[in-house]
């Protein structure tokens, strides 16, 4: 996961409709690749290729589920919380603020109290 990410590369995956659209379906609750590949009306492939692109840029996190039968499965959950964007001497740059792991603010807590 990157925390620097090429403005140019941002801007191509949230230009692509598949992408804005699992986005939007996470931002309420964590779904399964199939779950959202029902809700995006694209092929699963299709979904799990926009997942790894959205992943790599830090905006997905996947997290193992057990169902009632024992079989584990893959959810995803949206990091992406806004962006901005500025032109600072003649360049694009990108502002992205994400969404943080539970965990993580745990952490970050326990950190600060030291």
């Amino acid at each position: 996961m990157s925390k620097d990410i090429d403005p140019a590369t941002l801007f191509a995956l949230l230009d692509d409709e598949y992408a804005r659209h699992i986005l939007a379906h996470l931002n309420d609750k964590p779904m399964s690749a199939k779950t959202l590949s029902e809700r995006c009306d694209a092929s699963p492939p299709t979904i799990y290729r926009r997942i790894d692109r959205l992943k790599c840029c830090g905006l997905l996190a996947e997290e193992t589920r057990l169902d009632e039968n024992g079989n584990h499965y893959a959810v995803y959950e949206s990091r992406f919380h806004s962006l901005g964007v500025r032109i600072v001497d003649g360049e694009f740059t990108v502002d992205l603020s994400r969404r943080e792991d539970p965990a993580d603010r745990v952490t970050h807590l326990w950190e600060e109290m030291r």
